[in-house]
């Protein structure tokens, strides 16, 4: 009663006709059922004046109204926890359901984890209609509870990244076989029986040895690295080349979505003086960056990887104009290094695509609403603005890259932090093989399974989850998304809070 008076009291009274007048944003889609419910409500009341709405027009931005479901609704939220988007802005949060489960997988790949993590969030699927779950008065819970389809996205994305990295609670499964055969090294007369295995406690497979090495392994990495004690050195260069190739593919694809911005507020010349520029300068430096990566991977096989032309040199180089001493990693390779610089200056020059008078007029589904405006043009002003966002955008760059690097750190953390539980706790209990040590495996495991959930599934998770979290507030959405708007915001029972008013309109 209290929050229907209070929407009353927004309205204008008019003395004449002792009506109400109210001024409101409304769908469009929405406007029958309006229409309906105010000839509803005028029937039972018995008004002598009826109720009814007329559509007129404005000149200020309509509010943000975004329609979810109770799958989309926890990514729009994460959305707009950075911002609520403009009219008409492109929303990252339909992208964001791939993204966002993708990068916080590629930090936390485990099979076993993921799979504990997605029936965990199955079970809460299932019994998302149950009261006792919805009702639930701790705040952790309905956190869990609210976030179950984002948890449900993040295991099972986990469980498709511990397949790659072949990696399950710190172990490898080998499925297909491995690509690598040990006695193949005896059979060519590499290695002896007797002197090779008695004075050696370390035996490195090579791959130019025909048999040793038959190929890749069909899915993923192959099991027999998880014996090699040089395994580490071949993860921790394998996931900080995969870190920056998603990277640059994930902000290419957000200064691409920014081209939808400039058609829809008719800004064409930002596709040509700021779009083309931006995707230049980055593909230019950073996306040959991921050719060189493919390319190496490609050109040098294991018979001439000594010879192989550090990639590292290559860029820095690309950066200080200097290439001479360094060998070229192919055959008349030539530094797009200058394109960038030609971007740069582009992207300076886009002070007569931002000024001077402008008029728009947009209609869609949701609002109708004119705006004309006029700028006074000063040069200065606009030069300057645009050089800041110059800077901001070459040097964000270089920094959203080296941030992506996360990918790799928390990788290589949670899987290194697996493998140190099992080596102290599991490890422990099936060393003993007599009646004694079954009977002590039992509380082991117990143990292993409770640091399992506390350790790796809540703490990892949730340090993966807010580095995910970062990657695309900071690193994808300011590629083209401002976040500035305001959210449409109804008056509905449903939304008053429980217990007492609190309600506040502006």
């Amino acid at each position: 009663m209290k929050a229907i008076y209070h929407i009353l009291n927004l309205c204008s009274f008019d003395v004449t006709n002792k009506c109400l007048i109210a001024e409101v944003w409304c769908p469009v889609n929405s406007l029958p059922t309006l229409r309906r419910a105010l000839e509803e409500g005028s029937k039972k009341s018995g008004a002598t004046v009826p109720s009814f709405v007329n559509r007129i027009p404005s000149s200020d931005t309509p509010p943000t109204l975004i329609r979810t479901n109770k799958f989309t609704s926890g990514f729009q939220n994460i959305v707009e926890a950075y911002g609520v988007g403009n009219y008409r802005e492109v929303n990252p949060a339909p992208y964001t359901i791939i993204t966002f489960p993708f990068l916080f997988a590629v930090m936390f790949g485990d099979l076993g984890h993921g799979v504990i993590m997605a029936l965990f969030a199955l079970w809460m699927v299932l019994y998302e209609d149950n009261r006792k779950l919805k009702q639930s008065r701790d705040e952790i819970w309905n956190t869990f509870f609210e976030g179950r389809y984002i948890i449900l996205m993040m295991g099972l994305f986990s469980v498709y990244t511990g397949l790659i990295y072949n990696d399950c609670f710190s172990k490898s499964l080998n499925i297909f076989g491995s690509g690598w055969s040990v006695k193949a090294m005896f059979t060519s007369g590499n290695w002896t029986w007797d002197s090779t295995l008695r004075t050696n406690a370390f035996l490195t497979l090579d791959p130019n040895v025909p048999g040793v090495f038959n190929g890749p392994y069909p899915l993923g990495i192959d099991p027999i690295w998880n014996l090699a004690s040089n395994r580490l050195t071949f993860l921790n260069s394998y996931k900080m080349k995969m870190s920056v190739i998603v990277g640059i593919i994930h902000m290419s694809f957000g200064v691409i979505l920014g081209v939808f911005n400039h058609l829809h507020f008719r800004k064409k010349f930002n596709l040509y003086l700021v779009f083309l520029p931006e995707l230049l300068f980055l593909l230019c430096l950073f996306g040959y960056l991921v050719f060189m990566i493919i390319y190496k991977w490609l050109a040098f096989s294991a018979r001439d990887s000594q010879m192989a032309p550090s990639i590292l040199i290559h860029f820095i180089n690309m950066f200080l104009m200097q290439g001479d001493g360094v060998p070229p990693l192919f055959p008349g390779q030539v530094s797009p290094g200058s394109c960038g610089g030609c971007a740069i200056n582009a992207m300076l020059c886009t002070t007569c695509s931002t000024v001077g008078p402008w008029s728009k007029a947009v209609s869609d589904k949701t609002n109708e609403y004119h705006q004309t405006e006029k700028e006074e043009f000063d040069f200065a002003d606009v030069f300057l603005h645009q050089s800041i966002h110059t800077i901001e955008y070459c040097l964000g760059c270089i920094s959203n890259t080296a941030s992506y690097l996360r990918l790799w750190a928390l990788s290589l953390a949670h899987a290194q932090l697996s493998e140190v539980l099992w080596s102290m706790v599991m490890r422990v209990g099936l060393r003993m093989d007599t009646t004694l040590g079954i009977l002590f495996l039992v509380p082991v495991f117990g143990i292993f399974a409770v640091l399992t959930v506390f350790i790796l599934l809540v703490m990892e998770g949730l340090s993966a989850f807010l580095h995910a979290l970062r990657l695309h507030w900071v690193e994808f959405q300011n590629k083209f998304y401002s976040g500035t708007g305001i959210k449409f915001v109804p008056f509905a029972f449903s939304l008053l809070p429980k217990g007492s008013f609190s309600l506040v309109h502006e």
